[in-house]
């Protein structure tokens, strides 16, 4: 993991689409390219469907440079991010990652992101169409003694599946003995590699932080192994819906707060008794006295989708929104993921969404809609 020093400014951003460090590499493997979170992105190679059952069998590689990677680092660093986040940063071990969130006054969520421990200092992914604001954030709210590091040096890979351990062992040894939620360094030859084990599909995998100038050289080290294929976009979201996983900017945002989007886990005990973190005090009564409003999982009745924006209704009233629907390929059925209003969050409830100008019955279910595969420590690796 790099250092460098971030040199880009808020004011040198355009709205221009960026390329990834490995475009060229992603349309010679027949990706069809599309504008995502400011960047050229491949969406699919042989189709999305193909795609998520590779993943779900084997194990795919995702490019996902387009994220932001930041270091924080100086003294009493974990206690500025604790005024910041959410978490319990200081309990947070080296080679140790949490999911977290940037807030704001209110409780509501400007980001989801995920935090490790490092030798150096706290290392942070947060989401690509929201990067930049977070560094205006972070640089922002963290004391003038706390630095900030934008590692624009380097890009990111995802293996993802249940074969992924597998193949990326073979390049890297050593990776096999990381678990769920842990990250360390690693060398790819003479090239340093941050690798840490965690997903955004359920299955087990790894995320891979390389310089940009030896991405290609990775990603193709890893698509010759027989277990890996390039995945797209397409089969990354509905991994991610059949996992139950929130993507901000459709299941998150600045008007959504952790407790009503189910992430209560990510405000830990400790934090909600010193109350020290934007938001605390409507957070921790919607602890307290629960959420007008909860985020729910859905099974469709029938075979027609039931998208983003389409609305619920309990009769004449509407009593929510869906906010991630879809095709779930290892179901072979519609899910989805929305809002409703508290009364009608228990699992079991019915009622209907509006497709098209037309009622469909809808079910509140647990989730994930499919089980995590991850692999956390004492299960066999």
């Amino acid at each position: 993991m790099s250092d460098q020093t971030q040199n880009t400014s808020d004011d040198d951003i355009v709205d221009e689409i960026l390329e990834l460090p490995l475009d060229s590499w992603h349309r010679a493997k027949g990706a069809r390219m599309v504008p995502f979170a400011g960047y050229s992105m491949p969406i699919q190679y042989e189709g999305i469907i193909a795609e998520h059952r590779w993943t779900r069998e084997n194990a795919g590689l995702f490019d996902v440079s387009h994220m932001g990677q930041l270091i924080v680092s100086g003294e009493g660093e974990d206690q500025a991010l604790e005024a910041i986040l959410p978490g319990d940063i200081m309990g947070l071990a080296e080679g140790k990652m949490r999911y977290s969130l940037l807030l704001n006054e209110d409780g509501g969520i400007l980001d989801d992101l995920m935090i490790t421990r490092t030798p150096t200092g706290f290392y942070l992914v947060v989401n690509g169409a929201v990067k930049w604001e977070d560094i205006g954030h972070l640089r922002e709210y963290l004391p003038d003694e706390i630095t900030l590091n934008h590692l624009d040096d380097r890009a990111l890979l995802a293996l993802q599946g249940p074969k992924a351990v597998d193949a990326l062992e073979r390049i890297v040894p050593g990776v096999r003995r990381l678990c769920f939620m842990e990250a360390d360094s690693f060398l790819w030859g003479e090239e340093p590699l941050w690798i840490s084990r965690s997903g955004y599909t359920g299955e087990d995998g790894f995320e891979i932080s390389v310089p940009a100038s030896h991405v290609e050289a990775l990603a193709y080290a890893l698509c010759v192994q027989p277990e890996v294929k390039p995945i797209g976009l397409g089969a990354r979201d509905s991994l991610r819906l059949e996992a139950g996983l929130p993507l901000y900017g459709h299941d998150l945002d600045e008007e959504i707060d952790p407790i009503s989007a189910d992430l209560s886990f990510a405000v830990s005990k400790r934090r909600r008794m010193d109350a020290g973190f934007p938001g605390a005090v409507p957070i921790i009564n919607a602890i307290a006295n629960g959420p007008k409003t909860k985020r729910v999982g859905l099974l469709v009745e029938g075979k027609m989708p039931v998208r983003e924006g389409a609305l619920l209704f309990a009769g004449a009233e509407q009593i929510g929104r869906v906010t991630s629907g879809g095709h779930s390929p290892t179901l072979d059925r519609p899910i989805a993921m929305g809002f409703v209003t508290a009364a009608y969050a228990k699992i079991g409830t019915s009622f209907e969404a509006e497709v098209r100008g037309k009622r469909v019955p809808v079910q509140v279910t647990a989730m994930p809609f499919v089980p995590h595969h991850y692999v956390r420590k004492g299960a066999a690796k």
